[in-house]
């Protein structure tokens, strides 16, 4: 065999030739970040599935390419399957989003409540404005000790509305809002409605704007952590339900 080419069978009882080998090794995964900026993650088979909500939740209207966004079309499809595949037994949502549209936020909601298996969501920098539904639209949700979550009225583009049925349709679409989180987390709508209308705290808007401790405070988020007690937490609920499954069926 010609010196320029390598072996089909490396010999690994040479230390040099080991040395070598290695060294091609990081040098192909140095040239990956360069190109990918990413390094290849080993395979892992979990039950619990993870959902990343991040940047603005795009709906009905295409935001220009610069925009990080998250679609919901792509959302939902994730969602029917996480529900039919027998594999998955758990559902994660991370979340770290300004908000964007209220239907499309509005309806990942919805599914993500009314599915049979565990959730649980983890507010990660920040879980603004319809990302509030969605976070607590999970069985369980945490909050990063850092992150922050902005509740506001619901408004169309920051101009007066001058339209009375432009202005029912929005107050229409904020009662739901209102009562979608109030539903599902412990804070009390005449709370929500507090912070949604304060002014003084935000400049140029009324609103507030809580840190990870005083969402739990409040009521919103259930407690503060990272994805270790998330994590935790899926796998929890995960053998609490199949508990009550084998009680079912002895029954």
């Amino acid at each position: 065999m010609p010196l320029d080419q390598e072996q089909e069978f490396p010999d690994t009882t040479n230390p040099q030739e080991t040395g070598k080998r290695k060294r091609r090794q990081g040098v192909k995964k140095i040239d990956t970040i360069k190109e990918y900026g990413q390094t290849d993650i080993p395979e892992t088979k979990s039950n619990i599935h993870c959902l990343p909500i991040v940047g603005q939740i795009e709906g009905h209207l295409v935001l220009p390419p610069q925009n990080k966004t998250t679609k919901y079309e792509h959302i939902i499809p994730q969602l029917v399957a996480v529900e039919q595949n027998p594999d998955i037994e758990g559902l994660l949502v991370i979340l770290n989003t300004v908000g964007g549209d209220v239907e499309a936020g509005l309806a990942i909601a919805e599914m993500i409540v009314s599915m049979s298996k565990p959730t649980v969501s983890l507010v990660l920098g920040g879980g603004h404005s319809i990302g509030v539904p969605v976070a607590v639209s999970a069985q369980y949700s945490f909050i990063a000790e850092t992150a922050t979550m902005t509740i506001h009225p619901i408004r169309l583009s920051g101009l007066v509305i001058g339209v009375p049925q432009t202005w029912e349709y929005l107050e229409k679409m904020q009662d739901r809002v209102i009562h979608f989180v109030t539903k599902h987390s412990n804070i009390t709508e005449e709370k929500f409605r507090q912070l949604m209308f304060r002014t003084g705290e935000l400049a140029r808007d009324i609103g507030t704007v809580l840190l990870g401790n005083e969402a739990v405070d409040v009521g919103l988020i259930n407690a503060v952590g990272g994805l270790s007690a998330a994590v935790n937490k899926v796998q929890e609920l995960i053998n609490k339900q199949k508990a009550q499954n084998k009680k079912g069926k002895k029954k």
